[in-house]
């Protein structure tokens, strides 16, 4: 069982204990979060457990111990897939917004691993575990573009070591909120699980190493058109980054503001480019893919506005 430690701020004062937990750990819904109530997983600091309408103070501590998940098993599924490029030993896909990598609490199927099972018969590498079989890195579930898969345990072997050695170059577009003085540079900030927020990652000291490289492709009114390569590959970097720059991406109402941009799903943000070395051949694999539809209907709505 997982013991977590939550702390409400002053701006959570007054709200529901039930209602701010929900909010707080993933995969759990308010009636879920009830359950763990009821039955006395979550402590405040005088030992007492609150009930489910309890108000918060914003100055306590919450002692919650997670139940153990229960297993899941990733089955195929027939979802269509926009296979880009495909061998004996790899698949890259082009990711549709929407669509979540692997099975999770609150995503058992309809998944990217669910649809890839089906597609290759059950050919993916094991080295990612039962739930993310071939799965060498992740994008975002609202954020689309190129995300590549391993056939056999000898290329996600491979995949990986280029990975962490950044031979894996990662190339991503996207619209960030604002106006930029230069025109390229280099975010390096550690980033890490937001201390009030488990939901959210934040540029913390105590953070893994992060590092994005950015460049502008196109200026717009408040908006700039961006390409960032990724050197490392941390929970929501780009996100992250950018909004510590304050450049949040466009429809980010995570990271940003949190009205949602009319016509957009999630945020605008697209994994257009993969380059790797083939892990049979040694030869280099360079691929992209074009803009989505929406991302290139708001790019011209930024371009008419001026």
């Amino acid at each position: 069982m997982e013991t977590l430690t939550l702390r409400p701020t002053e701006a959570d004062a007054g709200g529901r204990v039930d209602t701010w937990l929900a909010g707080q750990l993933e995969g759990f819904t308010r009636s879920a979060v009830q359950r763990l109530l009821e039955e006395g997983r979550v402590i405040l600091e005088n030992g007492r457990a609150p009930a489910k309408n309890y108000r918060l103070t914003g100055a306590e501590t919450l002692r919650v111990t997670l139940p153990d998940p229960e297993p899941i098993q990733a089955l195929p599924q027939s979802i269509p897939l926009d296979v880009v490029y495909e061998d004996g030993d790899l698949i890259v896909i082009n990711k549709p917004k929407g669509l979540v990598v692997h099975p999770a609490p609150g995503h058992p199927d309809g998944t990217l691993v669910n649809a890839l099972l089906y597609h290759c018969g059950g050919s993916l590498s094991g080295v990612g575990g039962a739930l993310r079989p071939g799965i060498v890195h992740r994008i975002d579930r609202d954020t689309s573009g190129l995300i590549l898969a391993a056939k056999n345990d000898f290329a996600h072997q491979a995949l990986s070591a280029q990975l962490q050695d950044h031979t894996l170059a990662r190339t991503y577009e996207c619209v960030a909120v604002g106006s930029f003085r230069e025109d390229s540079g280099t975010v390096n900030a550690p980033i890490g699980r937001h201390p009030a927020d488990r939901k959210k990652m934040a540029v913390t000291p105590d953070g893994r190493a992060a590092v994005t490289h950015w460049e502008v492709l196109e200026r717009f009114s408040g908006f700039t058109h961006l390409q960032c390569r990724l050197e490392t590959g941390r929970t929501h970097q780009i996100r992250v980054h950018l909004a510590h720059l304050g450049h949040p991406i466009l429809g980010d109402t995570v990271y940003g503001a949190k009205k949602p941009v009319p016509g957009l799903q999630g945020q605008c943000l697209h994994a257009v480019g993969l380059r790797f070395l083939h892990p049979r051949t040694g030869e280099a694999v360079t691929l992209r893919c074009p803009l989505p539809e929406e991302f290139q209907i708001q790019l011209r709505k930024l371009a008419e506005r001026g």
